[in-house]
This record gives C-alpha cells, sequence and structure tokens, in this order.
C-alpha cells in the first residue's frame, strides 16, 4: 500500500498547492467543496454537498460496515509570510495548520481505495470550520447534524505534525486532546478621575486579584495527577491614561480531560470571580462549553499502530507528549470508536509550527498518511484479518 500511496505523491501535492493558493475561511469554503465534489465524482464517488454548511460527503461501496474518514479543510485569517510558488493569493487568509495536506491525502486515499474490493462502504468526512464555529458549532457537529456520521462503525483521522520527524507518526490511547471550553467575564467597577482613585471603585485594580485567584485554580484546587488548563488571553479595560475606566473585560480559555475537573473548574472560576464583590465591585461571566475531549479507542489505535508497524516499523511509532490542545474530530469519536493519529512532516531544521505565518510542510508524508489510513480502512471493512 506504501508503494502505491507513493506512486500518487505527485497529484497529492498538486492538489494540496492548489488549495494552498486558494484557502477559505470556516464555513467558507464554497471553492474548496466545489474542487473536491468534482474529484471525488470523477473516481466514481457517491457525492453529497452542503452537508453542516459547505462540508462534502462521499461513498464507495454499499452495506455495513461503514468506516468514515474525516478531512478538515478550512483555513486561517493568517497572512502568510512565505516566499513559495503556491503562497496563499487570498489576502489575511492562509492553509497554517495543515488542512490543505488533509484534504490532499483523504483524496489520495480515496484513488488508492477505487483499485480495492472490499465488503461495505467507505465514507469521506470532509469537513468544514474545524478551526472557528457559527457563533454556536464548529463543522463537526454541524455535519453530525446533517446525518454524516449515520450508521458509521469507525471513523478514522490524521493530522499533520511539524514537531514529528517526516516517516514517524504519533498515536494516543484513550485521551489524544483535551476539552476545551472558553470564559468571558467582565469586572464591574465605579469609573472616575486616575488623580483620584479613592473616590472610585477600579475594576483593573479588581481585575488583577481575580486573574491570580483564575491562575491559582490548577495548582492549588486540583489534584496534581488531574492536567487542566486555565489562560486569560485577552485584558480590555480603559481608553485613556488618567481614566478609571467602569469595566474591564476577560476573555480566557479552559483545558480538561475528564468531566469531573471540567466541573470543578467551572466552580472554582466563579469563586475567582466572586472576588469582585469582596473588592466592592460586581460581575458578569458567562462559561461557553466548547468541544469535548477526544477519545481514541484503544482497538483502534492497536490497528492503526499494527499498521503503521508494517508500513514504517515500529520504532517510527511514538506516544505523544501530553498536550491540552483541542480537536473537534472528538464529536465524531462520540458517534463511532475511531481513532486519530499525528502524522510528522517537520522539514528538516526548521522549527516553524502551526498557526505560524511562514508555516510549512515536508510534502513527502503525504504517501505515508494516505498508506497507513488506507490500509487501516480496508482492515476495519473486514478486507484482511486484523
Amino acid at each position: 500500500m506504501l508503494n502505491k500511496a507513493k506512486a500518487l505523491q505527485s497529484q497529492m501535492v498538486t492538489w494540496r498547492r492548489d488549495i494552498h493558493m486558494h484557502p477559505e475561511l470556516g464555513f467558507e469554503e464554497q471553492r474548496t467543496s466545489a474542487l473536491i465534489a468534482e474529484i471525488m465524482n470523477g473516481l466514481g464517488y457517491r457525492v453529497r454537498t452542503g452537508v453542516g454548511k459547505t462540508g462534502v460527503v462521499a461513498e464507495l461501496g454499499d452495506g455495513k460496515p461503514i468506516v468514515a474518514i474525516r478531512a478538515d479543510m478550512d483555513a486561517l485569517p493568517i497572512q502568510e509570510a512565505n516566499q513559495v510558488p503556491y503562497k496563499s493569493k487570498n489576502d489575511g487568509v492562509m492553509h497554517a495548520c495543515g488542512h490543505d495536506a488533509h484534504v490532499a491525502i483523504a483524496m489520495g486515499i480515496a484513488k488508492l481505495l477505487t483499485d480495492e474490493e472490499f465488503s461495505g462502504t467507505v465514507r469521506f468526512l470532509f469537513q468544514p470550520s474545524e478551526e472557528t464555529d457559527d457563533g454556536e458549532f464548529s463543522g463537526a457537529p454541524r455535519m453530525i447534524e446533517d446525518g454524516a456520521m449515520e450508521d458509521v462503525d469507525n471513523v478514522l483521522a490524521l493530522h499533520v505534525d511539524a514537531s514529528t520527524p517526516t516517516g514517524e507518526i504519533e498515536v494516543a490511547t484513550e485521551f489524544a486532546s483535551a476539552g476545551v471550553d472558553t470564559l468571558y467575564a467582565t469586572i464591574i467597577g465605579q469609573g472616575g478621575h486616575g488623580s483620584a482613585p479613592h473616590e472610585v471603585i477600579d475594576p483593573i485594580f479588581i481585575s488583577g486579584y481575580v486573574i491570580l485567584a483564575l491562575h491559582g485554580i490548577v495548582s492549588r484546587k486540583l489534584k496534581p495527577s488531574d492536567p487542566a488548563v486555565i489562560s486569560i488571553g485577552s485584558i480590555h479595560g480603559g481608553v485613556a491614561d488618567n481614566v478609571i475606566p467602569v469595566e474591564v473585560e476577560l476573555l480566557g480559555t479552559i483545558r480538561y480531560f475528564t468531566a469531573d475537573v471540567q466541573e470543578k473548574l467551572h466552580t472554582e472560576i466563579k469563586k475567582a470571580i466572586e472576588i469582585s464583590r469582596t473588592l466592592g465591585g460586581d460581575y458578569k461571566m458567562k462559561i461557553e462549553v466548547g468541544f469535548p475531549p477526544m477519545h481514541n479507542h484503544p482497538d483502534v489505535v492497536a490497528l492503526v499502530k499494527k499498521v503503521a508497524g508494517e508500513l514504517l516499523g515500529e520504532d517510527k511509532i511514538n506516544p505523544p507528549e501530553p498536550d491540552m490542545g483541542a480537536e473537534d474530530f472528538a464529536y465524531f469519536l462520540q458517534k463511532a470508536p475511531g481513532a486519530m493519529f499525528m502524522l510528522g512532516c517537520e522539514i528538516e531544521g526548521d522549527t516553524r509550527r502551526h498557526h505560524d505565518p511562514k508555516f510549512d510542510i515536508d510534502e513527502a508524508c503525504f504517501p505515508i498518511g494516505a498508506a497507513i489510513l488506507a490500509e487501516s480502512t480496508l482492515r476495519l471493512l473486514g478486507m484482511i484479518k486484523n
């Protein structure tokens, strides 16, 4: 399978660079969806467009079992700084996380599977808007809402990883990424002149204590064995040096792996923000629940490891370092057992990472990712005994 995938290397690179030059933000992937639909139709797949707004579902085969392969396709609001022939042509938009590669690899897998005989159905999920939401949901739950996971027995995905050498993969058993919630808080005081702070209730002063309390939750309120993160990423308050404002707005991210820790974090965050009232002010607070933790199924992980070991060698399979990033593939894994693995794509000697304006990848990883997912899909479909 790896040799077959290597024969498609140049085609996958062409697809990826085309998509890279024409990046589109979440739920705006009109050109990308049209390109995918055209190619998948040409390969003989049954294609449905407009799934989850701008997603594409493509199927080959009939009946059960059904194995789904997911590839996200949205770009980021970043101005590309690379000087390459395939540089983004859309100002302020860039594929800086590798979703262009995910689409290209998935279409390579689709091509590989047209040459195989198997029982059951393979279903490709070309997903919009992994990076953002529409004010309520990201692309995965929107596709699920439109029936993309109906009757699916297993679901697979990969994500390129610019910190892992090409030729290696990382795959986690069980928790593969964190759940993420968003904190919105407004610290309310009473504004006035900066020369007379004793006559006001200073929300900036109060915010300092609130932030210290928030940052103390993980180290002082949780067990050391419970991974979690609370980070304040945005603070806004005031417009002049000599005016104490009425309000300060805080925006933060909350990361966790289990429901118990999530509940504890929410409780302690409310207590921390209530310090505002102790110091004479007030507050408004909302916690928006986001992506759930991503839970790889141990049996599917074992299969992916077995396939990767046969194709690459067992020494090329690594456990990932603990990471509190989030991934909306988690929603698909709530509907069917499956797994995502990280595909090494590091350019040797390069320190650029995901979401960097100069992000790029080693395209030599494409056949590796395609071969692992194609072979794993066939085994899940029962063509080869595990």
